[in-house]
């Protein structure tokens, strides 16, 4: 196995360009397309996604996820019950983040996005245990139904686009985590956001709107990071 190009030599190859051009369209798009209809589905995706990671960090620190709910208009909450707060609080923002990232790099080769798409299936449906409202219930029963589309036109026809499905959802995971926090402690100031509530919790160094900053930066540098992780793989 050859060693992996971490300082890019040669960059940047026909894989490389694809990918990187690919992720250039996908975020023209979605910024052009962001307060459309078209995108809510997408967008209700990533909202899952950051609850689902309070419940995991809840789950992870010995605590009880009591319920899940997503709701029409973009919002979400995780009932949970024990754990460690402090550690539930950021996982919101953070998590979604990594899954962004990871998305993103599963999206580098088709055996990993087939794993990237099972995983998000698997946890949509057992979301739909605990899901306490229809809109997060119906999210759960129409994604497992496009991704298992996706999939069956992926291995029995010829629209190859499953990797393509698994990048743009990575990339607008990762950039709805970065408007979210700017939204909710810049544009809005939402006095309810996680990064308000952490900022009672560890009002030092900063408070809600710092916290926020700080979390958005991290989210940033994950899809940074996605970018760069995704060019080595390629080269």
């Amino acid at each position: 196995m050859a060693n992996p190009n971490w300082e890019l030599k040669n960059c940047c190859n026909r894989d490389q360009v694809r990918f990187l051009v690919t992720i250039g369209v996908f975020t023209v798009v979605i910024l052009a397309l962001w307060r459309t209809v078209l995108l809510t589905p997408f967008k209700l995706i990533t909202v899952f996604l950051h609850e689902a990671s309070h419940a995991i960090a809840c789950k992870l620190t010995c605590g009880d996820v009591e319920g899940m709910q997503v709701h029409a208009n973009e919002g979400g909450v995780t009932q949970t019950r024990g754990g460690i707060y402090w550690l539930i609080l950021p996982a919101g923002y953070l998590g979604s983040s990594f899954w962004g990232m990871a998305m993103v790099l599963a999206s580098t080769n088709l055996t990993t996005a087939r794993i990237a798409a099972g995983g998000l299936g698997l946890a949509l449906f057992i979301v739909l245990f605990i899901a306490k409202n229809w809109t997060l219930r119906g999210l759960c029963i129409g994604f497992i139904i496009f991704l298992a589309i996706i999939w069956v036109l992926q291995e029995e026809t010829s629209v190859k686009i499953l990797r393509y499905v698994i990048l743009f959802i990575g990339v607008m995971n990762s950039l709805f985590s970065v408007y979210d926090i700017y939204d909710d402690l810049i544009s809005r100031r939402v006095n309810s956001s996680d990064a308000e509530k952490f900022a009672e919790v560890c009002p030092c160094p900063c408070n809600g709107v710092g916290w926020g900053f700080i979390w958005g930066m991290i989210s940033f540098a994950f899809l940074c990071g996605a970018m760069y992780l995704g060019l080595v793989i390629l080269s």
